[in-house]
Order: structure tokens, then sequence, then C-alpha cells
């Protein structure tokens, strides 16, 4: 079974948290900030496949199967975001979620 795109949501939020609690980085590391990370995909506003990622103020669209970021920057999270993305199963999981997303014919997210 396909994961939810809040499953995903909770993916990347770990994810994010654990690769910024290194040594080097554990005094500056808010996990809190991430509380609020939020993966939407909007067939209306654009048709091509998308997610839009969202982390507190900050918002970036990144084009599905390649994983380009298209609009937008999430500051010091896009390298990790893009690092995310490109790992091997992102990818096809939110492809599921697009696929889902077309059969629903509207808007997902968290």
């Amino acid at each position: 079974m396909s994961k939810t795109l809040n499953e995903i949501a909770s993916d990347l939020k770990t994810y994010l948290i654990e690769i910024q609690s290194d040594a080097h980085n554990k005094g500056n590391m808010r996990p809190e900030r991430y509380n609020n990370l939020k993966l939407v995909m909007d067939l209306v506003k654009n048709k091509n496949p998308h997610v839009v990622i969202s982390v507190a103020m900050s918002e970036a669209e990144y084009l599905l199967p390649s994983g380009e970021k298209i609009n937008g920057g999430l500051g010091p999270d896009d390298r990790f975001v893009l690092r995310w993305i490109a790992k091997p199963n992102t990818i096809p999981m939110l492809m599921e979620c697009w696929k889902q997303a077309e059969r629903s014919r509207g808007r997902i997210d968290r």
C-alpha cells in the first residue's frame, strides 16, 4: 500500500530533524520549526506533476519526477529537501500521491 502525503510529510520532517541533529549543528537545531511542515499537490494551480513544500514561513515548489525546484525557496532547508527528494524512494512515493490526486481530480495536502 502506498503512503499518503501526510505520511510522506512526516518522513520529511524526521529526515530534516535527523540530518541537522549532528554534533556540529546540535546547539542550533530547533525541531519545533518543522511542526507545521506541509506538502501540497494542487492540480488546478499546476497541471504538471509537482509538490509544494512549506516549512515555517517558507515555501518551494518541486517538479516531479525530476525533483527540480521551480518556484520559491526554503532558505537553509533547501539543500536538505533536495537531498531528501533525491533519495531512491521519494519520487516514486510522491508520484503515487500525484496519481491519487489525478484520480480524485483536485488538491491533496497534508
